[in-house]
């Protein structure tokens, strides 16, 4: 476990005292406002908000690394309790624990890896990890692949937003089936686990049936919601909801807030950014986005980075760690590590022993600024000054 030491000037410096007038006492110490923060669902469980003043809190100190699957598969292996490429680096795991939750709803006929996700996501939780969740689920209207755009044309959410339809059937029906996921993961406390959870991301691409060129703004900023408060009404008070942009090229503000569903259906603002090693790109993005996250007082993250295949020494320090500095950012999340035992491909987004950044990953594990899941604070606990609705 690394040890954190967080400076600040104001705790550390005596009150200067002027000695002329005599008897005056000390000013009282300054203290900080208090924070107050707002979740789309009000009625949050107390570790679910308490998790969100985490994540604002800990955007002033540094960010969480986090990687897709780390926990289920990692290059040489895959299912092994404990196992985590990352841990096998550092010997710590990552802050956060990315999964996929589309398996649970969508009805693919291959869910065995089901099991190992519910087991994951609880030993994560247990460990005070951040857990965090994507949906690439299939396409509801004909079955199709998530990310077959031949099936575009076909507008399947207009077809969900079409009360009493046989598609919007389907998918109150993989509502239902995630509502009960979600309300059935509890830790070995007891408490429903908290998760950030990614609906329909990346959405001003053409790859997805969710996508820019599959629906209207109209009908995207609808499905969103009529997710959202289909939870809500399911009865499911454990989630955040992040929206999670790709912001691959440089952006605006205005980029960030295309398709937005509005500020009371959004608790975290993200970006898929895979920029390569493009740190003009990339710095350009977090800036963006940092500026947008203290307008809209709601914590931000890159959701989804990293480069496939990568062969850069030291892109952790260079390339994350460097960019990343000061941007107040909750978080940062690769992509996925694919069990490829022979390395017969280059699907990996992360470090794993024998990669050449290994150093330049122990570098960066080891700044004051990068917290694992040794380095969290309690997640799950409330943070003094801090309220949220």
């Amino acid at each position: 476990m690394k040890t954190k030491t967080i400076m600040i000037a104001a705790a550390l410096a005596l009150p200067f005292v002027c000695c002329c007038g005599g008897n005056n006492p000390d000013p009282d110490p300054v203290k900080p406002e208090p924070v107050e923060l707002t979740l789309v669902d009000a009625n949050a469980t107390p570790e679910t908000k308490a998790l969100y003043a985490n994540l604002w809190a800990i955007r002033d100190k540094g960010w969480i690394f986090g990687h897709q699957n780390d926990l289920i598969n990692g290059r040489k292996w895959q299912y092994d309790e404990g196992g985590s490429d990352t841990k096998a680096v550092c010997g710590d795991y990552p802050g956060l624990f990315g999964v996929d939750v589309a398996s649970f709803m969508d009805g693919r006929e291959d869910t065995s890896e089901n099991p190992v996700k519910v087991r994951t996501i609880k030993e994560a939780y247990d460990r005070g990890m951040v857990i965090m969740a994507c949906m690439h689920l299939n396409n509801p209207y004909n079955d199709a692949a998530y990310a077959d755009k031949k099936y575009n044309q076909d507008r399947p959410v207009s077809h969900i937003l079409e009360e009493g339809s046989e598609t919007n059937r389907k998918f109150n029906v993989w509502m239902d089936r995630l509502a009960a996921l979600a309300k059935s993961l509890k830790g070995s406390d007891g408490v429903q686990i908290p998760m950030i959870l990614r609906p329909f991301h990346e959405h001003g691409n053409d790859w997805s049936w969710w996508g820019n060129t599959a629906c209207t703004q109209t009908e995207y900023i609808d499905l969103w919601r009529l997710l959202v408060d289909g939870m809500k009404s399911r009865g499911v008070h454990n989630f955040i909801y992040a929206i999670s942009p790709q912001m691959d090229g440089q952006k605006i503000e205005d980029d960030f807030l295309f398709r937005w569903p509005g500020d009371n259906y959004v608790d975290f603002i993200g970006m898929d950014c895979y920029q390569g090693i493009n740190n003009n790109v990339f710095v350009n993005n977090l800036k963006v986005l940092s500026a947008l996250s203290t307008k809209k007082k709601k914590p931000a993250g890159v959701t989804e980075t990293g480069v496939q295949g990568f062969q850069v020494a030291d892109y952790w320090v260079t390339n994350i760690a460097a960019p990343m500095a000061g941007r107040k950012m909750s978080l940062l999340a690769t992509w996925s590590n694919k069990y490829d035992p022979i390395g017969s491909g280059n699907h990996y987004f992360s470090v794993f022993p024998g990669h050449v950044s290994v150093e330049s990953f122990l570098t960066m594990y080891k700044r004051s600024d990068t917290y694992f899941c040794n380095d969290l604070p309690k997640m799950y606990n409330p943070v003094n000054g801090i309220t949220v609705k």
